[in-house]
């Protein structure tokens, strides 16, 4: 009985804790989700990002070049799903799935919708022969510095602007019900 005792608890010491947890290589862009919901809470639009932070970074102009291509947000390429045929500035886009990719510069950014999707950031895998839409939107100042890159839909007559903004910059793009 002793022998069995000393054995447990060598065992108990020297075997780690198979229940700690190591959190220490969590994403530091996690995955996030912003929805629209029409009056019927049918969903309208749907975009999926991953969120890095300004962590005292100089954001855009210096970590996101001005005049390139960015995969708007970090990791994947961030995807907007469409439920509904739609339009943004009168361009009419088909209800489905398209990674939206932006061109940021100081003043405006192109808003690119591609329909390549499921794909790894940008450098390597962005095909503008694949774009269906681009289109303009002006580069606003925030009100207050946005800490994390952030997405978020806001509802219009006929449709939902979605708001883009991180540091001190946000556009936002009006999606239109399509008639």
């Amino acid at each position: 009985m002793k022998n069995t005792i000393y054995v447990l608890l060598l065992a108990f010491l020297t075997i780690p804790n198979l229940t700690a947890q190591d959190f220490s290589d969590i994403d530091k862009s996690p995955m996030d989700v912003t929805i629209i919901r029409n009056q019927n809470h049918s969903p309208m639009a749907r975009v999926i990002y991953s969120r890095p932070s300004k962590n005292d970074r100089d954001i855009f102009g210096n970590l996101v070049p001005y005049g390139k291509v960015w995969r708007t947000g970090a990791n994947e390429a961030t995807e907007i799903t469409i439920y509904n045929d739609m339009s943004i500035s009168g361009q009419k886009i088909p209800a489905g799935t398209y990674s939206l990719y932006t061109i940021p510069n100081k003043t405006e950014w192109t808003i690119i919708l591609n329909k390549n999707i499921n794909i790894w950031g940008t450098a390597s895998n962005y095909d503008s022969e694949k774009d269906l839409i681009r289109i303009k939107a002006p580069a606003r100042t925030a009100a207050a510095t946005i800490e994390d890159f952030s997405m978020a839909f806001q509802p219009i007559d006929n449709g939902a602007n979605l708001l883009m903004g991180w540091d001190d910059t946000y556009v936002e793009i009006p999606f239109k019900n399509a008639e």
